[in-house]
């Protein structure tokens, strides 16, 4: 059964910082103070929207940010269920070199402030030609995960689409230029990828992708930006961890 957030005093959420931020660090907060328990479900989408106060975008962030944690999982037909009471997240290496996380978190950080401007720009500028290569680049990197590759290849290619999509030849050029180093899974040798958890991380990059070209295909810029937003700075706050370590 559903959890009944209205029996567990969820605060709606005002216009200070991050919503998406705040949704989850409260729901976090009741999963891993049990009062959501493991193996219940999450109430749907437009409930947790009225309850916090806030659209289904923010709260499909809120979702994508607790999946990173491994506090919950959303199956297709059952929801999103809690998984476990205490954090762990999927890293995609056992342990990486200082120069190369330096080397990622700089990409990372370009990326930041480049790659949401383009996801809106798609969002507004796409035709139907743009629509359909981005929906193939999508079904590439399920394909590729399915397959259970790295789907590097596939995942560079489905950003480089939003960047032509722009119709702004300067976001291309300014992908081709980074060309695979883009993605950060490029930059890491065999012999560090943590292969059991791979999986479990591309799972949640599709997800984030998905989203993101949902948003894009029904030319909500403001929607388009922040899921992309999300996507690299998840990605950046993960890759931190291993120069804190």
């Amino acid at each position: 059964m559903p959890a009944e957030l209205g029996q567990l005093n969820v605060r709606r959420v005002g216009q200070q910082g991050s919503l998406s931020v705040h949704v989850a660090d409260q729901l976090e907060v009741l999963i891993t103070e049990g009062k959501i328990a493991v193996g219940d479900k999450l109430p749907p989408e437009s409930s947790l929207c009225d309850s916090f106060g806030v659209s289904r975008t923010v709260i499909r962030e809120a979702i994508t940010h607790l999946k990173s944690l491994g506090l919950v999982e959303t199956r297709r037909g059952v929801g999103t269920t809690v998984l476990r009471s205490t954090t762990v997240e999927a890293m995609p290496a056992k342990r990486i070199s200082p120069t190369t996380v330096e080397d990622i978190l700089h990409v990372l950080e370009l990326r930041l402030n480049l790659e949401p401007a383009a996801a809106a720009l798609a969002a507004e500028r796409h035709d139907e030609e743009d629509s359909r290569i981005l929906e193939e680049k999508h079904a590439a990197f399920l394909e590729a995960r399915a397959a259970k590759s790295q789907a590097r290849v596939e995942d560079y290619e489905f950003h480089y689409a939003i960047a032509a999509a722009t119709k702004n030849p300067f976001f291309k050029v300014f992908y081709e230029q980074l060309s695979q180093g883009a993605i950060p899974r490029a930059k890491l040798m065999s012999i560090e990828i943590n292969t059991a958890a791979t999986d479990k991380y591309l799972a949640r990059v599709e997800e984030e992708h998905t989203y993101i070209l949902e948003a894009i295909l029904a030319r909500d810029s403001e929607a388009a930006r922040e899921m992309m937003y999300q996507h690299l700075n998840r990605a950046r706050t993960m890759y931190a961890k291993y120069q804190e370590a």
